[in-house]
C-alpha cells in the first residue's frame, strides 16, 4: 500500500516537473518529439519520466525516501515507475492504436 502512495505521488508530481502547460495541444506538441500529432508510449515514458530523473538524486535508479515528494515512503524504482505509466498510457488509449491523440491525452485514465 505504501508503495502504491508512492508511486501516485510521482506520478502527480510528474506533470509539474515541466514548464507550466496551459492546454492539451501544448502538452501534445511538447511530448510529439516526432511531429506525427499524436504520442508514442515512448515519447510518453520520455516526457512522464522526467521528474523521475530530476528526484534521482544520486542516479541509482531508485526514488528512496528522501528523495520523494514529503520526504518519505517506500522506495520506487525506474522500473516499477516506468511500469506504472505504461499502465496510464495504455488506460488513456482508448481506440487501442498504441497512441495518444490530443482527446485521449486531455482525458483521465479510466
Amino acid at each position: 500500500m505504501r508503495r502504491h502512495i508512492a508511486l501516485t505521488a510521482l506520478l502527480l508530481v510528474t506533470p509539474l516537473a515541466h514548464a507550466q502547460v496551459q492546454a492539451t495541444d501544448e502538452y501534445l506538441a511538447r511530448m510529439d518529439t516526432d511531429g506525427d500529432g499524436r504520442v508514442s508510449l515512448e515519447e510518453y515514458l520520455d516526457w512522464m519520466g522526467y521528474a523521475f530523473e530530476q528526484m534521482d538524486r544520486d542516479g541509482d535508479g531508485v526514488l528512496s525516501a528522501d528523495e520523494l515528494p514529503g520526504g518519505k515512503g517506500t522506495p520506487v524504482t525506474r522500473e516499477e515507475h516506468r511500469q506504472r505509466l505504461t499502465e496510464r498510457f495504455h488506460r488513456q488509449d482508448r481506440n487501442g492504436d498504441g497512441h495518444l491523440d490530443a482527446r485521449e491525452l486531455a482525458a483521465p485514465p479510466l
